[in-house]
């Protein structure tokens, strides 16, 4: 038997257990997301909330050259 084979037998018989389940690590993700989604749309439309600053027009340039 060789050193590599060593490793590798070695290596396949340390397993961690996880620390939930495997399907509960994609609703973990997909309810970040869905926060983070949230976040987002809640800034939406935010430059043209305060117009009055900008005169009217969200990026704040006028077209009167």
């Amino acid at each position: 038997m060789s050193v590599l084979s060593t490793i590798v037998r070695a290596a396949e018989e340390t397993s961690h257990a996880l620390i939930f389940p495997n399907w509960v690590f994609p609703i973990i993700a997909a309810v970040v997301f869905t926060v983070l989604g949230f976040v987002v749309y809640s800034f939406r439309d935010v430059a043209n909330r305060h117009s009055e600053k900008t005169g009217g027009n969200a990026s704040g340039h006028t077209t009167d050259h």
